[in-house]
This record gives structure tokens, C-alpha cells and sequence, in this order.
């Protein structure tokens, strides 16, 4: 019995063996291809790393390479979705460098990471076919940046050549480019130093016949006529990297596999729910009364009652063919109800926007606050300044990528449980809680001030859901921002678009009819093509996010969305007006201030104290934060108005004997020792200085190694030749061994040049002399 398992074993093992020679050998030809995107080369090749994956690709573009595998199991998932994972990782090797961290390697993912595997995802997933529920893992690996281009489309670009190269059933490949525009001109992939010009941040990636499969841009304010030309010309050049993966398949002679089982619900199953539910749920969807909960709960309910029905008309039937039997059916009825009656389940027209009500300075100690409700999506925003030291900290690959070391904006997108009347773990890093930020931080960026003497941190906590959170955090996070007398350039709205669309009978790929939906619903993001999310101001766009369930948008229908969508948003707009129109003149009484030290280099080492001492101890007591400005300027935050009156007595404090008498080149003074110590002694040439140092050698031609072989003593009066102050540490340079003629006068007059001063830096409050 023994022996049978070790054969059955070793059999296993030589099966899945063969399996894998068979992959490996369908790789074992290296290929590649260049495409021509302007003056550049993006260079595909294949067959030459990771070959027991399903698939495998590796895209360059000058020296930043990023290799991609895909591997998908034959045998099904029993989840009921596809089961699709993107992990992109940045290795610091890739960039020359060696992580910081305690173990001195890649620990967790960073919020890049995750921004980065969201775009992967989001540009191949519309592409498996309908029903395939099997698990299938995309890993990115970063092999090599050259901190000129950026990796993130080039992922996309390998992702979708290695998925394209496998076995694995997808309907792509897609292109993906990076858009900007500098001086009125697009280009095309532009290095990291053109972005930091561009007024344009617009990744596209595109499917064959030029249809568009993702979209997502961040603006400094673009007119709507140049973003939709970026948009197609974007598109244009995605379908030369289309062109190039097919040939590398034509070479390659792939052949996709046939899925053992492709998860659809049976037809006669769908007609059975179709003759026994059809008029209950296009009752439930044609009673505008109901608001999400309830609607939910009716719909819930003939569910249950259709299912018991199945269950007993098909007793062999899986779980999974009787749920998706009745979602089927719902789905179809509620599409058909807008196509059909051109109406939405809540009674609203095509175009028309929710009821919105906004509200400001919610809570007084706040540095700002504000409510935006839309509809039942109902968004609380609040505002929180601190000091400069705050900002976010990019770590050394991100700063190599992007040329950004620190953030001084940053939006935190919360989503309780409680909003979608749900329970749930509350806290960690959430996928989608980190994207939906993202988004609404990208369209408030570009109209913060770029000389904002604070760091800012919005907080956007999702009370209600019922569709477009992401877009109500922009709209409310403006108007807090207002609230908080942050000085934007202009009011931010954004809104989603939705889309129901009829597919060609004889082309799927194709659609055949649609319509757009302006502010959509959860359940019509859900049952729906496309969520289309658009935010700017009155002007223009700053922000866009387009993502898509079918295997592409033709770009008509883009064109289409962006232009309700800028109707929309102007509405928007003209409501949040109404609340606040322009930022308040002033921040809160309660708010932090800043101010400047002005602290000559020969007064730094008593400002600072011993090892920095001063300043911990100002730190401690007061509770406001110092930093270095410049040589002589250090910046003092205080949370409130009340700490910074502390730190200026404070400072007054320590500074108060520290006015310095002007002193003049090579002028002889009378200086009395204070104390005796080995190198030398400490002396004073007024009362109220701080004792200086006169080293041994500057006592006497003669070699000493004690002051007291001089025969000084503590009080002693002697006679120093003032040689101004180092230009390194601002110490005072005196002698007495060059003394050869008779003291010269000491002037006393007091310099304000070298006292120590504050003042506000945003020019609001006036210096003074402490």
C-alpha cells in the first residue's frame, strides 16, 4: 500500500514536471520589438526571464525596465468574481539604493505601490472574459529606473504583453501611455524633468479599434477642449504598443486555453426567474419612494422567495447559478428601465443631479470643517494645519521616480462600515479607501498655494454612501478648505458618470446603443459600464478617473461623458456658492501661527544652548515646533496663538543679556577673567556678554600649558586685541599676545543688526526685536 502512494506520488510530480516543461518550452525563444512613440523606443521582449510563468514580458523604456509574469490555475475558484490580484513592487536595488529601514529590505507596500497595482488592474481586468473565476496573479517587478522615466506605464505595458503572450484567456492585449503637455505641446511618455513643467498628468490605456479602457489624469486646471485632445492623441499612440504585442503573439503562434468551466447562469434558469420575479423587481424599481436601505431590503426579499422557487424547480442546481440566475434578471430589468422609459430607479431624468445641501464651520475648534450631502451620499470634511516638519516624507525610490521629497497637502479618505449600514474591522490600509483619497487629492492639489507657510491635512469621513463618495470628498473638501481660510484659487466640484450601453450581437466588443448618467447611484455604478469621474472649477478639469466593466469605450462616449460632466460640475459649483463663495480673509482665532527667528550666526550657539538644549526645553514647555529656515532664520510653529505668546517670552528670556555692544576690528579692549581653565581662560569684555574663551595660545608668545604659569586669577583685568568673529561658528576672536600698543576706546553702542528678532513669515505680523 505503501508502494502505490510513492507511485502515485512520484506520477503527481512527474505531471506537474511535464506541465511545466511545456510552459518552459513555449518560452524558450527570446523576442523582442521596439514601437516608436514619437522621438522614443519602447522596446517588448520576451523568453528570456521568469519562463515557468503562464506569461511573461519585459518592456523598456531608456534605462527603466519593469518585467511582468501572469500565471493563472487551470482549476476554478470558488469565489464568485474574478479573482484577479496586481502586486507591484519597487525594489530599491532598481534604483541604486539600499532601504533605511531596521532590516535594511523591502518591507510592506507603500501607498505607490498600491496606486501603481490599482492602475494595473484597473487597465486589464475589463478584458477576461465574462464568467472566468479562476485565480490569477499579476506580479510587476521593478528591475532597473534610471530616475528619467517613469515605471508605472510601463507596467501596464508588460502587464498587458505578458497576459497577451499566455495561455491565459483575455480578450487584450491594451497600450498604455503617460500624456503631459508643457508650452501648449503634448508629449508623449515626457521624462520625470518635463512633468515638473507640465500642466498635464494623463495616463490612457487603450484597447484595439482605438476604444479606451482606462483613464487617469491629474490637471492644473486644463481647458475641457485640450483635455479631450489629449485624450485622443493618447489613444492614437496606444495603438502603436497594440500593434507591437500582436506581432510578438503572431511570432510566439500563442493558443489560449480553453477554461474547464466558464461560470453562467443556465438559460432555462434565467427564464424561470424571468416568468416568476420580473414584474415584483420592476415594481420594486419603478417605486421612486424607496432610498437605498429599502430598496436593498424589497429587492433582498424577492430574492429569497426566487430562490426557494429555483431550489425546488432545480434541485441540482449550484449556489452559484441560482444567485447569479436572479442577478441576471434584476440586472436586465433595471438596464431596460433607462434604455426603455428613460427614467432612473429613484425617479430622477438621465441628467438630473441628487438634491445637495453643503454646510461650513460645523465645529469651532476646528481649523475648518464642512458637510457636503448629495443625495444620500453625505461626506464630513475637516481641515488641520500644522508646521512645515509635518509633511509627508517620500521614501528614496519614490523620490527617485517622481524628484518629490516631501508633501505638504495630503487628503485622508475615511469609509466606516457604519455608512453602508454594514459591520466590519475599522482601521489598517484599505485598497480602495487609499485610491478614492488619491483621487480627491489630486483634483483639490492645483488650486492649493504653493507658499502656504502650513502643512494641510484634509480628513474626508464618509457618514452616508450611496454612490460617488470620492467625488463629494473634492466638493466637500473644498468647501472646508474655504472654511479654513485657506487661500485656493477657486471653488472644487466633481462628479460621477455612469453608463448603460447595449452590446453588438455580432461584435460584443462593440457597442451598439448607450446612455450616460449624470451623478450616479450605488446600485448604478454597480449594475453598470463605466464609473467616470470628473472634478475641477469653473474652468477647467483638475482631476479625472475613468474605470470601465465592458472591453472598451469607443471615444465618442468619453468625449460625450466629459462634456456632462462639465455641465454638471458647473451646477455644482453655483450651489457651493451659495455656502461660501471665496475662502475667508482670515483664519480662526484658535488656528496655529507661524513666525521667524532672525538669529545672527554669533548669537546662534546661546539661542540654540548646549547640545541644543534651548530648544528641547522650548519645545517641552511651549509646545510649538523650530526648525531651520536658512544661516540665521529659524521658524517657530505654535498650535495656537496662546503657545506662540509663551515661546516669544520664552525666547525673550533667554535672549535678554545676549545684546552684543558693537565692537571694533583690531580695537584693544579690557576684558576681566571669569574663570581659569586648562586651555585657557574665559573672559568678558562687558558685564552682560556671554564669557568667551581665550585660548592658551593667545595669551603669550611664550608656550604655556597653564594659564596660571601667567599668574592670572579669577577677576584679573587684561588687555585683548579684538580680530572680529569666526565666519564657521560666530565665536569672538581675541589676543592678548599681539597687544604692542595702548587700548584702544570701546564703543558701546548697541547694534539692532545683531539682535535677535521675530516675525511673522506670511507678512501678516510685524518684527520684533526681543
Amino acid at each position: 500500500m505503501r508502494y502505490l502512494r510513492q507511485l502515485g506520488r512520484l506520477f503527481a510530480l512527474r505531471h506537474v514536471r511535464s506541465c511545466h516543461q511545456s510552459v518552459y518550452s513555449s518560452h524558450q525563444n527570446p523576442r523582442s520589438v521596439r514601437v516608436d512613440l514619437g522621438e522614443k523606443k519602447l522596446e517588448i521582449s520576451s523568453g528570456r526571464f521568469a519562463r515557468f510563468a503562464d506569461g511573461s514580458a519585459v518592456v523598456q523604456l531608456g534605462e527603466t525596465s519593469v518585467m511582468v509574469t501572469a500565471v493563472s490555475k487551470t482549476k476554478p475558484s470558488p469565489s464568485q468574481f474574478m479573482p484577479l490580484v496586481v502586486d507591484y513592487r519597487q525594489k530599491a536595488a532598481a534604483a541604486g539604493r539600499i532601504p533605511t529601514n531596521y532590516l535594511r529590505r523591502e518591507l510592506g507596500t507603500t501607498h505607490n505601490e498600491i496606486l501603481t497595482s490599482r492602475l494595473v488592474d484597473r487597465s486589464i481586468r475589463p478584458l477576461f472574459p465574462p464568467g472566468y473565476f479562476y485565480d490569477t496573479q499579476v506580479v510587476c517587478n521593478l528591475l532597473a529606473v534610471d530616475g528619467v522615466n517613469n515605471p508605472d506605464v510601463l507596467a501596464i505595458n508588460a502587464a498587458s504583453a505578458a497576459l497577451a503572450l499566455s495561455d491565459i484567456p483575455w480578450g487584450g492585449p491594451v497600450g498604455a501611455v503617460r500624456v503631459g503637455l508643457v508650452d501648449g505641446e503634448f508629449l508623449i511618455n515626457p521624462t520625470r524633468a518635463e512633468m515638473m513643467s507640465s500642466t498635464l498628468n494623463l495616463i490612457v490605456a487603450g484597447a484595439p479599434s482605438s476604444q479606451v479602457v482606462m483613464i487617469e489624469a491629474s490637471a492644473e486646471n486644463v481647458l475641457q477642449q485640450d483635455f479631450s485632445h489629449a485624450i485622443k492623441v493618447g489613444v492614437k499612440h496606444t495603438q502603436q504598443i497594440i500593434f507591437g504585442i500582436q506581432q510578438l503573439v503572431r511570432e510566439h503562434k500563442i493558443t489560449k486555453r480553453t477554461p474547464v468551466k466558464v461560470f453562467t447562469p443556465p438559460t432555462e434558469m434565467v427564464d424561470h426567474v424571468r416568468q416568476c420575479a420580473s414584474e415584483k423587481i420592476y415594481a420594486v424599481f419603478t417605486d421612486y419612494s424607496h432610498d437605498k436601505v429599502s430598496r436593498d431590503d424589497a429587492i433582498n426579499k424577492i430574492r429569497l422567495e426566487t430562490e426557494e422557487s429555483l431550489q425546488g424547480r432545480f434541485p441540482q442546481a449550484e449556489p452559484f447559478d441560482i444567485i447569479e440566475s436572479f442577478n441576471t434578471v434584476s440586472k436586465e430589468i433595471f438596464r431596460n428601465l433607462v434604455f426603455n422609459e428613460y427614467r432612473r430607479c429613484d425617479g430622477r431624468e438621465l441628467t438630473a443631479l441628487r438634491n445637495i445641501s453643503c454646510e461650513v464651520d460645523l465645529f469651532k475648534p476646528l481649523h475648518g470643517s464642512a458637510l457636503f450631502q448629495r443625495g444620500q451620499t453625505q461626506v464630513l470634511c475637516s481641515v488641520t494645519f500644522d508646521s512645515l516638519e509635518s509633511s509627508i516624507k517620500a521614501d528614496a525610490i519614490t523620490t527617485a521616480l517622481s524628484g518629490i521629497k516631501d508633501k505638504n497637502f495630503m487628503l485622508h479618505y475615511e469609509f466606516p462600515p457604519y455608512a453602508t449600514n454594514e459591520t466590519g474591522k475599522l482601521g489598517g490600509l484599505n485598497r480602495r479607501e487609499l485610491g478614492h483619497g488619491a483621487l480627491a487629492e489630486k483634483a483639490l492639489r492645483t488650486v492649493i498655494p504653493k507658499d502656504f507657510p502650513f502643512t494641510i491635512r484634509v480628513t474626508s469621513e464618509v457618514l452616508e454612501s450611496n454612490g460617488s463618495s470620492s467625488m463629494a470628498s473634492a466638493c466637500g473638501g473644498s468647501l472646508a478648505l474655504m472654511d479654513a481660510g485657506v487661500p485656493i484659487s477657486s471653488a472644487i466640484a466633481g462628479v460621477a458618470i455612469g453608463l448603460i450601453s447595449i452590446s453588438n450581437p455580432e461584435k460584443p466588443s462593440e457597442i451598439q446603443d448607450y446612455k450616460l448618467l449624470t451623478d450616479i447611484l450605488g446600485i448604478e455604478d454597480y449594475l453598470g459600464d463605466m464609473d467616470f469621474k470628473m472634478a475641477g472649477t469653473n474652468k477647467g478639469i483638475t482631476a479625472l478617473q475613468a474605470d470601465v466593466k465592458i472591453p472598451g469605450l469607443p471615444l465618442k462616449v468619453v468625449m460625450e461623458a466629459i462634456q456632462q460632466a462639465t455641465v454638471a460640475k458647473r451646477e455644482i459649483l453655483g450651489i457651493m456658492n451659495k455656502c461660501i463663495a471665496a475662502p475667508r480673509s482670515s483664519r480662526k482665532e484658535n488656528g496655529p501661527v507661524v513666525e521667524n527667528v532672525r538669529v545672527p550666526v554669533s548669537r546662534r550657539a546661546r539661542f540654540v544652548g548646549p547640545g541644543g538644549y534651548n530648544l528641547r526645553r522650548l519645545q517641552a514647555q511651549t509646545g510649538v515646533t523650530i526648525s531651520q529656515v536658512d544661516e540665521e532664520t529659524f521658524s517657530v510653529f505654535a498650535p495656537t496663538p496662546g503657545a506662540m505668546n509663551e515661546a516669544q517670552d520664552f525666547i525673550t528670556e533667554i535672549c535678554k543679556d545676549d545684546q552684543e555692544q558693537q565692537l571694533e576690528f583690531g580695537a584693544i579692549y579690557t576684558a576681566t577673567i571669569t574663570e581659569i581653565r586648562e586651555i585657557g581662560v574665559m573672559v568678558k569684555l562687558y558685564p552682560n556678554m556671554s564669557a568667551v574663551l581665550l585660548h592658551n595660545s593667545q595669551l603669550d608668545h611664550k608656550r604655556i600649558k597653564h594659564p596660571s604659569a601667567l599668574g592670572f586669577e579669577v577677576g584679573q583685568q587684561i588687555q585683548v586685541k579684538y580680530f572680529g568673529r569666526d565666519p564657521t561658528d560666530g565665536r569672538m576672536r581675541l589676543s592678548r599676545k599681539v597687544l604692542q600698543s595702548p587700548a584702544a576706546t570701546v564703543i558701546k553702542t548697541l547694534s539692532e543688526k545683531q539682535s535677535i528678532s521675530m516675525g511673522s513669515s506670511n507678512n501678516q505680523a510685524t518684527d520684533s526685536s526681543l
